[in-house]
C-alpha cells in the first residue's frame, strides 16, 4: 500500500488507504496521526503541512532534510530544481521516483522550516525526527537500501561526521543499508566541480544500488 501526505491533503493523500487492523492499516493510521501534528505549528512561518510518502512495501529510502517552499506549495516531496538533480542521480524519472509502493521519502523535518536571516532555508525542526522517525520506520520493514540526503540526515542516523568525506567512503555504509549524498541543492553544482570523483565513481555505483535494491535489474523496469 501507498501512502502519502501533504499536510491538507494535497499531493499523494492516502492512497488506497486500508481498513481493518493489518500493516497497511496500521501505518495508514499513523500517516493520519502524522497529518494532523502542530507541535511546532509557532515555529513554522508558513504552518504545518507535513510532507512524506512512505509504505510499507517500499524498498528504497530517501531520508532528506525537509522540505522547502516549492514543496510546500506543492505538496509533493522534491518537486523542485533540486529534485530533477537527485532523480538523475539516481537514474530514476519521475514514474518511478515517485511509485511510493517501492521508493519512500522520510524528511528528517516534515515541514518547510522557514529562512535564516542570511539567506537559506533553517535547518529541519529539531523536534521531527525523535517524534515521528522511528515510529513511521517501525512499519517499512521491506527497505532495502536508504539514502542518505545531507548533513542533517547523515548525522541523525550516523552521528556527528563530514559529509564530503562520508560520500567519498560510501562503500564503508553499504553492508548497514546506508549511501551517503549530498544534498541536491543548487550549491551542489560547485562541490561536484571541486570533487571529480562524485560523478565519476559515486554516481555509477549509485544507480547501481539503487536498481538492485529495487530489482530493476531483474525486472527490465
Amino acid at each position: 500500500m501507498n501512502v502519502g501526505t501533504a499536510g491538507d491533503g494535497a499531493g499523494d493523500g492516502v492512497k488506497g488507504a486500508a481498513v481493518g487492523d493489518g500493516p497497511d492499516a496500521a501505518l495508514a493510521r499513523l500517516v493520519a496521526e502524522v497529518r494532523s501534528c502542530r507541535y511546532c505549528a509557532p515555529q513554522l512561518p508558513l504552518g504545518p503541512r507535513p510532507i512524506l510518502h512512505v509504505s510499507t512495501t517500499a524498498r528504497v529510502l530517501i531520508a532528506s532534510q525537509a522540505p522547502g517552499t516549492v514543496v510546500h506549495e506543492k505538496g509533493i516531496s522534491f518537486w523542485d530544481a533540486s529534485g530533477d538533480r537527485l532523480r538523475f542521480w539516481l537514474g530514476l524519472d519521475k514514474a518511478a521516483f515517485y511509485d511510493t509502493a517501492r521508493v519512500a521519502i522520510l524528511p528528517m523535518g516534515l515541514c518547510y522550516p522557514g529562512r535564516l536571516p542570511q539567506g537559506g532555508d533553517r535547518p529541519p525542526r529539531p523536534e521531527c525526527a525523535p517524534i515521528w522517525r522511528d515510529r513511521i520506520l517501525s512499519h517499512m520493514h521491506g527497505l532495502r537500501l536508504t539514502l542518505l540526503i545531507g548533513t542533517y540526515a547523515q548525522n541523525h542516523v550516523l552521528g556527528p561526521g563530514l559529509m564530503t568525506e562520508r560520500v567519498r567512503g560510501f562503500r564503508d555504509y553499504l553492508p548497514r543499508g546506508f549511501f551517503p549524498l549530498p544534498h541536491p541543492s543548487w550549491r551542489t553544482g560547485a562541490w561536484e566541480a571541486r570533487n571529480p570523483w562524485f560523478p565519476e565513481i559515486v554516481l555509477p555505483a549509485l544507480k547501481t544500488e539503487v536498481a538492485c535494491a529495487l530489482d530493476m535489474e531483474r525486472s527490465g523496469s
